[in-house]
């Protein structure tokens, strides 16, 4: 019985036909195809292959090219389990004490421009220990510092000297900016995203270092995977791979996924970072560790099959602690608790009235609903489930502003209004009355202007945004918004500014703009506001709980909120619904920040999202609670 390598393919030869039908049918088991008195496979597990011959052949013999390939195997595994170990012993707080001291000190020396908090340094220096580390600690606790401190010892003792992100592009600036804060250095970068696609993918075949730092998004390496190995290969290129967001990566076989872990071996070191690590469920994390680790099983098979078995039985408890077990010494997390940030002030201002013609308007879409609903046993659960999300839209809408219900909305064409006097008032709102909600805004923004405070105003409505920031211009008051349409620092416009330029403005004290108008879908994440900005409004509110906290975060975060408390007012018409999606979202608030202080707890900030919009439908239009 003989073993050898062919063109990384694994060999088994069996000249004197030991093989039992037993043996052949646990080759066949793993992948290996027969060619007369040969067993070839293409993927294979060595370690266990040899194991098996040792255990069930005595007269077995390996070439010298599998006897290398096997002992490479097990230096990698006895490497890792080092390395596994000391993570865990960190994390126990049984590390050696003058190893953590001399990680501080390298901290006082390189990164003198930022004074990392003790949760950070102690993030730092399990990262720096582990070498490729998954940093899930909550939003706004410095993860993107503890990064590039790390990357920092790494490029100093000669091991990276590029940092390759891929996140959302709303993650580029902040990576801009910490990097020149924490570093002392501007960085040069190069953006991979957007733009012309030749001119883009040529950049990745620039020979020699040409950048230290490389932004892209996840869209952008799911076409441009095979420039980005050429890119990592370059042989001037040592590359820390950072994943920012995730959580962006969770689908098991989604092709965000693939796209990272088809790249992930060709780095020297990896990171992993979000704050919610386990948005649907324990089989999030097996994306997370195979990029982290490609070369080493950090789950089995086996453990992943009997994690989503305990998951489908509610066993959260025994799932835990297969997780903990498995991934606990490579991860690390900070909690909110730990942050030791001044307070959250929320404030409920739920004594405005409508004014007349938004009220009838309301009224009237309203009672429409509760008519229509008697009737909705007579279409299918998947008809009325789109048109019951869409007359809530609609009620958001009157609440936002009346206007708004002249505008499409996806998937649902039932005709809510049948009054004709009544489609004339949504088509002329703006020259019958100003929204009740508007005049109070106003109040509350003077009182800040008066006291030369920043805030930040929020509405999920795009139409809302500009006809806030036309009254506010009509008041003198000089505002700027990010929505979507607001382009990214990717995007060449000549006369829009960019999303960045609007927020480094904003936060600027001596700039003179100190309101900002932004979209949750395209500001709650990433965006820091915290150091200038202490006061948020909520113009109005949606049921996406994930936008919803990822949004409280922007103005209170480490490095600003630890002596600031942070503001905020919810403006809500009394008597409406709007008690009650705050009160959902609330309670999403209240249990995320229940749950974080667990290490593999599953939380969704988003989770049944629809079905809590049904729930409240139901409550109010067929319950007869309302």
């Amino acid at each position: 019985m003989f073993l050898d390598l062919d063109n990384n393919k694994l060999k088994i030869v069996d000249d004197g036909s030991l093989l039992k039908p037993s043996d052949v049918f646990q080759l066949k088991h793993w992948g290996f195809q027969k060619n007369e008195n040969t067993y070839i496979a293409e993927d294979y597990d060595l370690i266990t292959i040899i194991k098996f011959f040792e255990e069930s052949f005595q007269d077995y013999s390996i070439s010298t090219n599998v006897e290398s390939l096997y002992n490479s195997i097990l230096k990698n595994l006895e490497e890792f389990q080092q390395l596994f170990d000391l993570g865990e012993q960190i994390k126990d707080g049984n590390f050696d004490k003058k190893d953590y001291a001399e990680h501080i000190q390298f901290l006082k020396e390189n990164i003198p421009n930022r004074d990392l908090k003790e949760h950070q340094k102690k993030a730092f220096y399990h990262l720096s220990s582990v070498g490729n580390g998954a940093n899930f600690s909550v939003p706004g606790s410095g993860k993107t510092t503890v990064v590039l401190s790390a990357y920092e010892k790494l490029r100093l003792s000669g091991k990276v000297n590029t940092i390759v992100v891929v996140g959302p592009t709303a993650c580029f600036g902040p990576w801009k900016d910490e990097f020149e804060e924490v570093l002392g250095r501007k960085p040069n970068y190069k953006i991979l995203a957007g733009g012309d696609q030749i001119s883009r993918k040529q950049e990745y075949y620039v020979v020699g270092q040409q950048h230290e730092l490389y932004l892209t998004t996840f869209q952008t390496l799911l076409n441009d995977q095979d420039e980005m190995i050429q890119l990592l290969n370059n042989v001037s290129i040592d590359a820390y791979l950072v994943i920012d967001e995730a959580h962006y990566m969770k689908q098991i076989n989604g092709s965000w996924a693939k796209a990272v872990l088809n790249i992930s071996e060709y780095a020297i070191n990896r990171c992993i970072l979000t704050g919610t690590p386990l948005p649907k469920g324990y089989s999030d994390v097996f994306n997370y560790f195979e990029f982290l680790w490609p070369h080493n099983e950090i789950i089995t098979e086996e453990q992943k099959a009997n994690l989503q078995l305990l998951e489908s039985a509610d066993n959260h408890f025994s799932a835990s602690e297969i997780l903990n077990n498995c991934i606990s010494p490579l991860c690390y997390r900070v909690r909110k608790k730990d942050l030791d940030l001044a307070d959250q002030i929320f404030n409920v201002v739920s004594d405005i009235e409508m004014n007349q013609y938004e009220k009838a308007v309301y009224n009237a879409v309203f009672y429409n609903i509760m008519e229509y609903s008697r009737n909705d046993y007579m279409n299918n659960y998947e008809f009325v489930d789109k048109l019951r999300r869409g007359r809530v839209i609609r009620l958001r809408q009157c609440l936002s502003y009346t206007h708004l219900v002249k505008t499409a909305v996806e998937d649902y064409e039932e005709k809510i209004i049948d009054d004709s006097m009544l489609e004339d008032i949504v088509l002329n709102y703006d020259n019958l009355e100003k929204p009740a909600k508007l005049i109070r805004l106003f109040e509350i923004v003077s009182k800040f202007q008066e006291k030369g405070q920043k805030v930040v105003i929020w509405s999920y409505f795009i139409g809302t945004i500009k006809m806030i920031e036309k009254e506010l211009a009509s008041k003198g008051l000089l505002s700027k918004k990010i929505i979507g349409e607001t382009p990214s620092e990717k995007t060449d416009y000549e006369e829009q500014e960019t999303r960045e330029l609007i927020k480094d403005e904003f936060i600027d004290p001596n700039s003179g703009l100190d309101i900002l108008l932004a979209n949750p879908a395209a500001c709650a994440e990433s965006i820091s506001l915290h150091k200038t900005c202490h006061n948020a409004i909520y113009y109005d509110l949606s049921y996406n709980g994930a936008q919803f906290l990822q949004s409280l975060d922007r103005i209170h975060r480490v490095g600003g909120s630890e002596d600031k408390e942070a503001h905020y007012y919810f403006l809500q018409y009394s008597n409406t619904m709007e008690n009650r999606i705050l009160d959902n979202l609330e309670r999403k608030r209240d249990k995320m920040y229940q749950i974080v202080e667990g290490d593999f707890n599953i939380y969704s900030l988003d989770m049944f999202q629809d079905l809590d919009e049904l729930d409240d439908y139901e409550e109010i239009f067929l319950d007869n609670d309302s």
